[in-house]
Order: C-alpha cells, then structure tokens, then sequence
C-alpha cells in the first residue's frame, strides 16, 4: 500500500519511516513532486493534521497521512501548543527555545508534554490517531540529537532530554512514533 507523508520535514519523514519498518510503501511530498506550502490555520492539532490531510488527498487521490505536533507546557497554559513551530515569530528551533526558556524562567512546575495527532484520509473516510509523552522542561538547552525543542524535552523518569539521546531510545517514548504506532495497527487489521 502506498501512502502520502503530507510533510516536508526531513526529521520527521525519517522518524516515522523508522516506526513503520517497511510496513507500507511511504512516498514523501518530494517523491509526489509536491512543493509548496499546505495550510495549517487550525487552532487545534487535530484541525491542522485533518487540514493538511485532506489538502494533499484532494490533490493526488491516494491515501494521505499528515501529522501535526506540539509542546504543551503546563505552567504556560498549555503554550506554545499549535504554535509550537513558530513559538518565537519565526521556525528558528533556537529562538523558539530561548523564548520558551525565559517565559518558564523562575517557574518551579516545568511539567510539559508532546502530543501528535495524525490524520489519514483516503476514500474509506478520515481517521485521527494520538500519540503524547509527559515529561518536563529543562532549564537549560543540552544535546545535539533530534530536532525542535529535543534540547529542552526531558521525557519522565529519564534523566536525558531528547537530544541527548540516539533515535532508537528516542522511538521507543516518542510521542510521534506512539501515534504512528496505533496508525500502522489499524491499517495492519485492515482498515484504510
């Protein structure tokens, strides 16, 4: 079966291609020869995931999956949430994170978690799958592994953050790859 990542995050297409194994036959927004942006004017993950979805599946008919994540950090009220990506004005991973970090500066409860909502549409319908992992933010940036806010993501009861982790000890609390999981489950059982 051939499915559309509805991305063009590198990072990303290689996270979940490690998560599927071969499962499915997995074709980028450049093997579709795709370019351009999709939109994403939800004020939710899910709207956005389902927004990209579809935009990509009204495009080349074949089953699309898109995803959309984001960092959702208690003491902020649930910020920087879907604006996780551009938290700081811009898609700069280091500015985004020194502004997380001086909004939290002072702040005793770090307690935060990653969410992916993953949204697949093709012509038996749409589906959304979640996947999160709790954990905390750090107060200072610390590895060079993984992407976005990996520096400053602590996942519970581990004392490294993201970064500082290889992508197989990453996979197996990744809250992308949890989504992912459940997505593959369903399609393995049929559905789709």
């Amino acid at each position: 079966m051939k499915i559309i990542f509805a991305t063009n995050n590198a990072h990303k297409l290689d996270e979940v291609k490690h998560a599927l194994q071969g499962a499915f036959e997995l074709v980028s927004l450049t093997d579709v020869e795709f370019e351009g942006d999709i939109p994403e004017t939800g004020n939710t993950l899910e709207h956005n995931a389902m927004q990209k979805a579809n935009y990509i599946y009204e495009r080349f008919g074949l089953p699309v999956f898109a995803d959309d994540s984001g960092l959702e950090v208690d003491c902020l009220g649930g910020l920087p949430g879907v604006d996780t990506a551009h938290y700081s004005g811009t898609r700069d991973a280091i500015a985004n994170m020194r502004k997380l970090l001086g909004a939290m500066e002072g702040e005793a409860n770090r307690s935060a978690k990653f969410r992916t909502v993953i949204a697949y549409v093709s012509n038996a319908g749409e589906y959304l799958f979640s996947g999160e992992v709790a954990g905390h933010i750090a107060t200072v940036m610390r590895g060079d592994q993984g992407f976005g806010y990996d520096p400053v993501f602590i996942p519970e009861g581990q004392p490294l953050t993201f970064a500082e982790m290889g992508m197989e000890a990453k996979s197996k609390m990744n809250h992308r790859v949890r989504a992912t999981e459940k997505f593959t489950r369903w399609l393995n059982e049929g559905n789709g």
